[in-house]
């Protein structure tokens, strides 16, 4: 009880809110993302007390996790990689002139998400972590594939080409040196290829450049007009109308946010992505999503702020990072002397109990915060479209740069940019290679280590139950239409005759 009344002291209720008010400046520029701003942070915490260090990092996450979602509505740049999923439909609804509702119904959702991510993490961290403990190598290769399916089956266009930019992105993150055999793979001699593809550099050229050239491409009829035709503001009522209306989506979406999250290696991005692709799956309006339905707003927004409690279950309980963020808080945590694992609720006990309070508290913040950052924010778009796109390409160009301070990682963007023009000529979804991206070592590196486990025996990759229970996960996401209509038929024609 003492560190809950100790979270209230201004000593660490004032850093919090500093840090907060960094994370919404992080997340609303493309390529600064919320692992980024956690690392900037962990060095000004050196001479706190651990209660204000960890405020500064559990506030800077919820909210750079959510200011990710500003630029994706507005600007069809998703902020952080969580927030990608959230372009779909809420870039759809800024075009309608729907942005601010899109951006509320983002602020509150990821609030009420964040919450029920925090009170899954207090009451049942324990069993939750003891199953993602069982994960070994061969459900996490399935695990990758099914982030991918999801990805590439929700994705708008048609399945085969949501499965050819998956397999592209898959094919890009297998550039540079081969991590097992010290071999280089389609670096064709050049040193920087040996580094690989950095997803962030990619992600900004597929998402932000692309819309630049297209900009480029309308010509002066496109130039010099306010990128926003809406009045700015924040919608509260309409918003909560909405939300009141909505409560098994945000609930469901919530839920599946805190499980993924949980899911060492899994991370806010791929809880989005499933949560998306599930209320897709599930709703009654599925045809809609991707034409900016308030329902494709709430579910990756209700889950990513959901899976950042998620991955605090297994970095508390058994030391294993749920994502990156965790991995700097984890040696935020040695650095102060508190040892991560199944001993911490005993050893650091008020340390638990004041995160657990200051992860609450964070996430009330959140909306005020957050209303102050779409409001900062909605002054840079009243700009006519040429200076904010001249804009996005400065902010595109600096966030690809500080990833790893080079060069390369600009002429990578630019290429992608180009890259994911020509998908958009096409109508091929370019959220699936993002992913493939990201996934794609993942998915690689579990097979292979499976494999050698095995003597290259592909058996233990389909009889484990966990891995057997994704598989048929992974069906049901591309057959799980035509099996459900095909029963019908069947049951349906029965009952005529």
């Amino acid at each position: 009880m003492g560190n809950v009344l100790r979270v209230f002291q201004p000593d660490v209720l004032f850093p919090m809110l500093i840090a907060m008010l960094f994370g919404i400046f992080v997340g609303g520029i493309p390529g600064l993302t919320a692992t980024m701003a956690v690392a900037l942070i962990i060095p000004i915490t050196y001479y706190m007390s651990p209660l204000a260090a960890l405020a500064m990092v559990v506030g800077v996450t919820f909210t750079s996790i959510f200011a990710g979602d500003i630029p994706a509505t507005y600007l069809r740049i998703p902020g952080t990689p969580s927030s990608g999923a959230a372009v779909l439909d809420g870039h759809e609804m800024a075009k309608k002139g729907k942005g601010s509702l899109a951006l509320s119904l983002d602020l509150f959702c990821s609030a009420i998400g964040g919450l029920i991510g925090v009170l899954i993490l207090i009451t049942v961290s324990s069993p939750l972590a003891k199953l993602a403990l069982q994960f070994t190598n061969y459900e996490y290769f399935w695990l990758g594939i099914f982030g991918l399916s999801m990805s590439a089956v929700l994705s708008s266009g048609n399945v085969i080409k949501g499965l050819s930019s998956a397999l592209l992105g898959v094919l890009i993150s297998t550039i540079g040196i081969d991590i097992t055999t010290g071999y280089p793979r389609f670096t064709f001699g050049n040193i920087e290829l040996m580094g690989g593809i950095e997803f962030i550099p990619a992600m900004i050229g597929l998402f932000g450049i692309s819309e630049v050239l297209k900009n480029i491409e309308r010509g002066s009829s496109g130039l010099g007009v306010p990128t926003i035709k809406e009045k700015m503001g924040v919608p509260i009522l309409e918003a909560l109308k909405i939300i009141i209306k909505k409560p098994f989506v945000i609930i469901k979406s919530a839920i599946i946010g805190t499980f993924i999250g949980a899911l060492p290696g899994a991370g806010a991005d791929i809880g989005a992505w499933v949560a998306y692709g599930t209320e897709k799956k599930t709703s009654k309006k599925s045809k809609e999503f991707g034409t900016g339905i308030v329902d494709g707003v709430i579910a990756p927004t209700s889950a990513n702020n959901a899976a950042l409690g998620g991955t605090w279950i297994p970095a508390l309980v058994f030391g294993i990072p749920g994502d990156s963020i965790t991995a700097i808080v984890l040696g935020a945590f040695l650095m102060f002397g508190i040892q991560p694992g199944p001993l911490i609720f005993e050893q650091s006990g008020d340390i638990v109990t004041g995160l657990f309070t200051i992860a609450i508290i964070a996430n009330i913040f959140l909306i005020f915060v957050g209303y102050l950052g779409i409001r900062a924010y909605s002054q840079i778009l009243k700009m006519n479209t040429s200076i904010v796109m001249a804009i996005v390409v400065i902010f595109s160009m600096i966030g690809s740069y500080a990833i790893r301070n080079s060069f390369f990682d600009i002429y990578v963007m630019l290429l992608f940019g180009v890259i994911g023009y020509l998908f958009e000529k096409t109508n091929v979804p370019t959220p699936p290679m993002i992913l493939g991206i990201i996934l794609g070592p993942m998915i690689e590196d579990n097979l292979r280590v499976g494999l050698t486990k095995t003597g290259g025996d592909m058996t233990f990759f389909f009889t484990r139950p966990i891995s057997l229970v994704f598989v048929i996960l992974i069906a049901l996401t591309f057959f799980g239409g035509p099996i459900s209509k095909l029963i019908g038929k069947i049951f349906g024609g029965g009952k005529n005759k």
